[in-house]
This record gives C-alpha cells, sequence and structure tokens, in this order.
C-alpha cells in the first residue's frame, strides 16, 4: 500500500526588505512520504526567499521533471527554477537551460560541501545561477518547528533571515556559494 502525502497549511508573511516585497501567502504544501522534514521546511523557506504572486510549489519529489518550485510567465516559459539539496551536474544544465533564473538551495552539511567540491567548476559557465548553501544546524532548528498548521514570519535584509515562528525565532544567514547575475523579481 502506498503512503500518502501529509497535507501543511502555511501562513507565510514575507517581509523582503532587499526585494521591497512585502506579502502573506497562504500554502497548502504536500510532504511527500520519503521527504524530511528539514527538506519540507527548507522548501517554504525557498519560497520566502523567491517570494511572488506567480511562484508555485510543484510535485517535487515526486517527479523528477520538475523543481521544487518554480515561477512561470502568463505565456509559459519558465522564469524561476528553484532546486534543493545537491543536484547533478546533468539537472543543473538541464535546468539552467530552460529556466530564465535557478536557485539551488543546498543543505546536508559535508556531503554539501564534497557535492559543491566535485560540481563548482561545471556551474561556472551559467550565469543565470545562484547556489546557496543552509548550515546543517539551521535547517535542523527549521525542522524542529514543523507542524500541520504554521504560522511563519520570514523577515530578509543584506540576505540574513530573521524566521519568526509562534514561539520562537531563528536567525540564518545562507552562505553564498555562486552568485547570478540576475535578480529576482
Amino acid at each position: 500500500m502506498a503512503l500518502n502525502a501529509t497535507i501543511h497549511k502555511v501562513e507565510l508573511s514575507v517581509s523582503d526588505m532587499d526585494r521591497h516585497y512585502y506579502e502573506t501567502h497562504k500554502l497548502t504544501v504536500a510532504k511527500h512520504p520519503s521527504e524530511t522534514d528539514e527538506r519540507m521546511m527548507l522548501r517554504v523557506l525557498a519560497f520566502a526567499l523567491m517570494a511572488h504572486d506567480q511562484l508555485e510549489m510543484t510535485r517535487g519529489l515526486s517527479t523528477d521533471e520538475e523543481p521544487d518550485i518554480w515561477r512561470k510567465s502568463l505565456s509559459g516559459e519558465l522564469e524561476l527554477s528553484v532546486l534543493l539539496g545537491l543536484p547533478s551536474e546533468k539537472v543543473i544544465r538541464q535546468t539552467c537551460n530552460k529556466s530564465a533564473q535557478v536557485l539551488i538551495c543546498a543543505y546536508g552539511g559535508r556531503a554539501a560541501e564534497i557535492w559543491w567540491e566535485k560540481t563548482r567548476s561545471g556551474t561556472t559557465r551559467f550565469d543565470n545561477l545562484r547556489v546557496l548553501s543552509f548550515a546543517e544546524a539551521d535547517t535542523a532548528e527549521l525542522a524542529r518547528h514543523i507542524s500541520r498548521s504554521m504560522r511563519i514570519q520570514v523577515n530578509i535584509q543584506d540576505g540574513d533571515l530573521m524566521i519568526s515562528f509562534d514561539d520562537a525565532t531563528l536567525y540564518v544567514t545562507p552562505a553564498i556559494w555562486q552568485q547570478s547575475d540576475l535578480v529576482a523579481a
């Protein structure tokens, strides 16, 4: 018998001083049975980082053909693709060729560092690629705040994130491993 996804309701308020974006999003996030709490919460955080009224969570782990999050133009072109984890060079190349902007949110501690050491040289040709790394302690702390119904406030200023839950506040500064020439709209 196949396991079903767990549904999480998220009220995500984003105050992004870097992009002058201030909005609240009501998200329904399906957590795939094989997805960790850490990865699901990083998906929500990545959504906050790139928040836009046309940004959508995709089927994620359920399909290999889609990024975890995307934004499409009104005519259907991929404007932004967000990948989580440690994608292969092939996936990075294909995604960079299909999408105007690509963000990779790497996590996993030492495994992420080893992945980046092997992958870095193959990504330098992509001027539409941005790679951020999230510390293992930060993603573990994010996972501790998961619940089926969440209210999360994310304030972004100078690349630093202040994430507020009902009972706690977490400060996260992702490491920039590769900076894109493009700016999120």
